[in-house]
């Protein structure tokens, strides 16, 4: 339920709602989120509001938006394990925008950036890699 007298914000509490949802699998990968208009109706709140737990959900890579047919739950990639060896250090950094196209990242998935001990950097999207110790 929400509730708007609460001290967390409504958008916040709808986005709660739906993260919930969809870490539970009761929504899918690659299935339609409700419209915005149900999604108002159903809870008594504005589309600004929903619009704005939505762009939360966004931001955390839980959910595409694919306009004009709707906002689905995002369907992970396939994930990459990548052999750290002794001395490398990884980062995490948000992409450029290069990157962001040449991995088609998400808006809100950051890079993980490998730095050999040689100096020699490689860039891998954080959310389709495991870093692992040999």
């Amino acid at each position: 339920m929400i509730d708007p007298s609460a001290d967390r914000a409504v958008f916040r509490q709808l986005a709660d709602l739906l993260r919930n949802q969809i870490e539970s699998g009761e929504l899918g990968p690659g299935e339609p989120l409700p419209s915005e208009l149900r999604l108002a109706q159903e809870y008594g709140i504005s589309r600004t509001t929903v619009r704005q737990a939505i762009g939360q959900l966004r931001t955390e890579g839980l959910v595409t938006v694919d306009r004009p047919r709707g906002t689905f739950v995002r369907v992970p990639e396939p994930t990459q394990l990548v052999p750290l060896a002794r001395g490398d250090r990884a980062v995490a950094r948000m992409p450029t925008d290069a990157e962001r196209r040449k991995y088609r990242l998400g808006e809100g998935v950051p890079v993980l950036v490998v730095t050999a001990t040689d100096g020699a950097e490689t860039v891998h999207p954080a959310d389709r890699v495991q870093l692992t110790r040999p």
